[in-house]
């Protein structure tokens, strides 16, 4: 877990690729076009969370609670989402490239946008 408080977090949301973010409280956090590629955020609570445009390719958000965060236009690809918390996330044009949703908390709305990005890339 890192010893960043929130607000410090959020001030260097540009470059926070590969930190350890883990079981950190982010909720409501405005972290919209951060680089948190290959980031570890085990179990962290992003909930509400602005993520919108962020690179969070092959971080680990799994145990993640992302209900109801923004993630429009991020870049998922090969994060590992596993066991996350993704109820009423908008996920409307995000990169789902060999993505790891394994027993993913989904609402339907969501599990719609993903069979949507999933089909248009097929």
């Amino acid at each position: 877990m890192t010893n960043l408080s929130k607000k410090e977090i959020v001030a260097k949301k540009h470059d926070l690729s590969g930190v350890d973010l883990s079981e950190t409280d982010l909720s409501r956090a405005d972290l919209s076009r951060a680089d948190l590629s290959g980031a570890d955020l085990f179990g962290a609570n992003l909930s509400e969370a602005d993520l919108s445009g962020a690179d969070l390719s092959e971080a680990d958000l799994s145990r993640a609670n992302l209900s109801e965060a923004d993630l429009s236009g991020a870049d998922l690809s090969r994060a590992d989402l596993s066991r996350a918390d993704l109820s009423r996330a908008d996920l409307s044009e995000v990169n789902y490239w060999k993505t790891n949703f394994w027993q993913c908390k989904v609402s339907s709305d969501v599990k719609e946008q993903i069979i949507k990005a999933i089909e248009f890339r097929e």
